[in-house]
């Protein structure tokens, strides 16, 4: 891995924030339901920043999917290994494609794919958003 997150010891929440959020905020300490949890990190974001064709499911719309056990995930990350894998990720797709199958990070190598660290991530800033937390697996 390369880039400013992956030198040293960054902050875990660079590696495990939407894991944290689902798994700790919505899902244990009830702060908000799981669906409010999502919205505010997919279609809240993606109106908010004018990104077209993202941030929810709709024929049309760009492929962009997390699929996760509700009653697993978990951020696992710390001060001491900030790099650890989220719990609980069973698969991503960015445009449609998978980037994560079986909780196995695959690497796509094509041009026009943002870059995760030495692992590049396709389509627009909207993919990187989602998948913050998801470069290590």
């Amino acid at each position: 891995m390369d880039g400013p997150t992956c030198k040293g010891k960054p902050h875990p929440r660079g590696f495990g924030t939407f894991p944290r959020f689902l798994g700790r905020y919505a899902r244990d300490q009830r702060q908000m339901s799981l669906g409010k949890g999502i919205h505010k990190m997919t279609m809240l974001p993606a109106e908010t920043f004018g990104l077209k064709a993202r941030g929810c499911i709709r024929e049309g719309y760009m492929a962009d999917l997390v699929i996760f056990d509700d009653q697993r995930i978990k951020d696992r990350a710390t001060f001491e290994e900030p790099f650890l894998k989220p719990e609980g990720i069973h698969y991503v797709l960015v445009n449609g494609s998978p980037v994560v199958w079986e909780a196995r990070q695959l690497v796509q190598q094509q041009e026009g794919y943002y870059g995760m660290g030495n692992k590049r991530v396709a389509g627009n800033p909207s993919s990187v958003l989602l998948l913050t937390g998801m470069e290590n697996i």
